[in-house]
């Protein structure tokens, strides 16, 4: 069994049931950045869940750029909401902002935030799994 492949996966199935939990359960609208991070992340799953079941370490190759991406616009979303200089460039010119929060668990905490966590935790996962599928 490959730790890091397993943890990435269960990792993705989380963000995308909290990511369907904000929209579907709570009716928070996503703007337009939480629907890129979304099409980052959704493909994440079943990539991941194939990637464990037949336990291919070579998925970091298409793992990577989707996660990496994920954590530029996770990290700029996450930015829009938290430097009140940057909002002058929002790109949410109608519907809900892309500078507003829906949750600001402890001052910092806010979906952009976990979004962000979970793509750099993949990330750091696909690392390890390409330095173990090199000493292997």
């Amino acid at each position: 069994m490959n730790k890091p492949l397993l943890f990435s996966w269960i990792l993705s199935i989380i963000a995308t049931a909290g990511s369907l939990y904000f929209s579907e359960i709570l009716h928070y609208v996503p703007c337009t950045f939480c629907w890129y991070q979304r099409i980052l992340m959704y493909p994440l799953v079943i990539l991941l869940g194939r990637a464990f079941y037949e336990q291919d370490l070579k998925i970091h190759r298409y793992i990577l750029p989707l996660s990496i991406l994920g954590m530029l616009v996770s990290g700029y979303h996450y930015s829009l909401q938290k430097v009140p200089a940057l909002q002058h460039f929002e790109m949410c010119q109608s519907g809900v902002p892309c500078s507003g929060e829906y949750i600001n668990w402890l001052g910092f905490i806010t979906i952009p935030f976990l979004a962000f966590i979970a793509f750099t935790l993949i990330t750091i996962c696909m690392g390890l799994l390409m330095k173990k599928k090199k000493s292997v």
